[in-house]
């Protein structure tokens, strides 16, 4: 039976293949952007991986997010990519977990294990923030997606150190809290400067984390995720 990954390895040789194979890296969001980037790992060769997130499906995810289909919704997201990840590669080490994580959970999950790297696909703004923290204080690896929602043209998303995004407002928030926390840079962003327009964003009323919702294409939360993805992969294999 022909192997399943020797495309990759045609792609990426045989000891960089390797590589993938003993890494352990941890998707922190299994949402839009998340939920990609943990297929593109898996499907890259990635041999250990943790997935974490609390949400169930719901029927406004099945316009961009990957687990979201009418037959799982009301499931947690973190089941379906369980039995969707383990159908890609049987071997997979795949550590569930089905939790929101936050304040010393969160630093226990960190410590948990010597991930390769983290992928931060969180979307509230105080865990997330929480997550880039202490990952950059550990000395973890750690690449972070900004704002897709409102956005279209997929050819100006970018790839940067933290300090040097521009015209994004989350990361305009996320840099803000950092640097009161004594982080500048260290932490690698995937981001698009492309400007939102106003008609595409709903405020919310009594949200702790999240002040906004923004309306989102079907694609672009898919590309962010796979350039996540590229950023781990690339760093793991020194393509």
């Amino acid at each position: 039976m022909e192997r399943w990954d020797i495309r990759t390895e045609l792609a990426l040789g045989r000891e960089r293949l390797e590589r993938l194979e003993k890494s352990h890296v941890l998707v922190a969001g299994l949402g839009g952007v998340g939920a990609f980037a943990a297929e593109m790992l898996v499907r890259a060769g990635i041999g250990s991986l943790t997935i974490v997130d609390g949400d169930k499906v719901h029927a406004s995810n099945r316009n961009r997010q990957l687990p979201a289909l009418v037959s799982t919704e009301g499931k947690a997201k973190t089941e379906v990519m369980e039995q969707r990840l383990l159908d890609i590669n049987p071997q997979l080490k795949l550590e569930v977990i089905n939790a929101y994580m936050k304040d010393q959970p969160l630093i226990d999950l960190l410590e948990r294990h010597k991930y390769d790297f983290v992928v931060d696909a969180i979307d509230t703004l105080a865990p997330k923030v929480y997550l880039l923290y202490y990952a950059h204080k550990f000395g973890l690896k750690v690449v972070s997606s900004m704002g897709a929602g409102g956005k279209f043209d997929p050819t100006q998303v970018q790839i940067a150190d933290i300090n040097d995004t521009h015209t994004c407002r989350l990361a305009y928030y996320i840099r803000k809290k950092l640097h009161k926390l004594g982080v500048r840079e260290g932490i690698t962003a995937v981001f698009s400067p492309e400007v939102v327009s106003k008609t595409t964003v709903r405020e919310l009323e009594g949200e702790m984390n999240k002040k906004s919702t923004v309306g989102t294409i079907s694609y672009m939360p898919a590309t962010f995720g796979i350039c996540c993805a590229s950023v781990v992969i690339r760093h793991i294999t020194g393509v």
